[in-house]
């Protein structure tokens, strides 16, 4: 389990039209990890989570800042006052 069978996964995923078709939708982790799974892919969360964590690690401050006040204002829309 690690990220280079997360990456194996995303690119067998690229080349298979009704995964690439599954996963662009949303997508419950567990079901990522099922379809995963099916496709011969051993993953865990804690490979999702670092890849994300890695992706996160490219963007710029202005990015991140952009994402972070993106998820501001959908909060403030789902909390009531």
């Amino acid at each position: 389990m690690s990220l280079d069978t997360l990456d194996a996964f995303l690119a067998h995923a690229r080349h298979t039209p009704e995964l690439q078709e599954q996963l662009n939708g949303p997508l419950e982790l567990e079901a990522l990890l099922a379809l995963a799974a099916a496709s011969g892919y051993a993953i865990s969360e804690a490979d999702v989570l670092a890849a994300q964590e890695r992706e996160e690690s490219k963007l710029s401050d202005w990015e991140l800042q952009e994402r972070a006040g993106t998820e501001a204002r959908k909060l403030r829309s789902f909390i009531h006052s």
